[in-house]
């Protein structure tokens, strides 16, 4: 199996960059369509225009609904078709960005990628994920090549709520242990093949970084200032998270966390959130030494991240709805069968139980 590593053509992370996307933007296109949310729209939307406007270059803008649905792409596409745009530019949180990604894809254009958070590794990848319109997942949707660019301002990520640079922690969290688990089964990686030095490097960093810089992070952003560890956390959780995961591969921490869109009461969570509780139970599935699955509960409980059940907004163990979540994370093509051993929705049932108690 050949080695690969894929990422990003260009990746440009600063303070108040957003300022002059435009300079970066009209290397690929003369008639850009951006979509953010209304939030995001109302936060970053004047700052863009004015961008474009000093650049003398054309801007369409319309409104996210919410959700990286089929429906939502195709009205996208549609609009894109309509007016000839020829760049897309994704403003917001990992949905908006994996929706700018699926039109650039079916309309065959650039697209730039434009975190307001720093809560999931998507802005990187050459993956989406795709859900039903009432934010159950549906399905991954893989793409021929990764974003043209990324581009990160990190004041307007560091001044967003604290629970969502958290998230990001807690899906940068499962990068390594993921990766790990594909270096010994040997499985192809989200790249098309086997992994490289460099990405199980970038893998071990991002948790390196987590565990030096997570709470100083925390405690920058809750106070409302950037520091060098919210900028190290803010590279972490998206650009060494995201080349990580995707060129190192993918394993049981994220397939719990599609399991766990099955249980209504964990809909509330950020995808980080239920993946750092993924982690937890990838670590018992796998039989971790203590002492491992010690220093990632305590990351956790120092950072906020969930560490059982009740954390995550269940209110009573019920065994059928959690056989459930675990056959949801077995289903056949999950990334759970990339773990070094075969996995049955029996095992994952036993390390669920088993990480939510430890976890307490």
């Amino acid at each position: 199996m050949d080695k690969i590593i894929i990422s990003p053509s260009k990746y440009v992370q600063g303070e108040n960059v957003l300022g002059s996307i435009a300079s970066y933007v009209k290397a690929l296109g003369a008639n850009p369509l951006a979509i953010a949310d209304e939030f995001v729209t109302g936060l970053v939307g004047e700052t863009v225009k004015e961008s474009f406007a000093k650049e003398d270059m054309p801007l369409a803008m319309d409104v996210f609904n919410g959700e990286c649905s089929r429906v939502e792409i195709d009205r996208l596409t549609d609009i894109c078709a309509t007016q000839k745009n020829d760049v897309i530019i994704g403003i917001g949180g990992g949905k908006t960005l994996d929706t700018a990604k699926s039109v650039a894809f079916y309309t065959k254009i650039p697209v730039v990628v434009v975190p307001t958070i720093a809560s999931t590794d998507a802005p990187t990848s050459a993956l989406a994920v795709i859900y039903t319109p009432e934010g159950e997942f549906a399905e991954y949707l893989l793409f021929p090549k990764n974003p043209d660019m990324v581009v990160m301002d990190t004041k307007i990520i560091a001044g967003a709520p604290v629970r969502l640079l958290v998230a990001g922690m807690g899906d940068a969290l499962s990068t390594y242990f993921e990766a790990r688990a594909n270096m010994t089964s040997g499985k192809s990686t989200m790249a098309g093949g086997a992994l490289t030095r460099s990405a199980q490097a970038l893998a071990k960093l991002c948790y390196e970084t987590l565990l030096e810089d997570g709470l100083k992070a925390k405690v920058a952003v809750e106070n409302g200032v950037s520091t060098t560890a919210v900028e190290n956390i803010i590279e972490a959780n998206t650009y060494l998270s995201g080349i990580g995961f995707e060129s190192s591969g993918l394993a049981a921490a994220h397939a719990i966390h599609n399991g766990l869109t099955k249980l209504e009461e964990c809909h509330h969570l950020y995808h980080g959130e239920k993946v750092a509780f993924g982690t937890l139970v990838q670590l018992v599935l796998e039989n971790a030494p203590m002492e491992e699955i010690n220093t990632v509960l305590n990351f956790c409980r120092s950072v906020g991240l969930p560490t059982n059940l009740f954390d995550m907004g269940v209110k009573e163990i019920n065994k059928d709805k959690l056989f459930a979540v675990a056959e949801g994370a077995t289903a056949e093509g999950e990334t759970i069968h990339n773990m070094p051993f075969p996995v049955t929705a029996q095992s994952v049932f036993a390390a669920i139980l088993t990480a939510h108690q430890l976890g307490q």
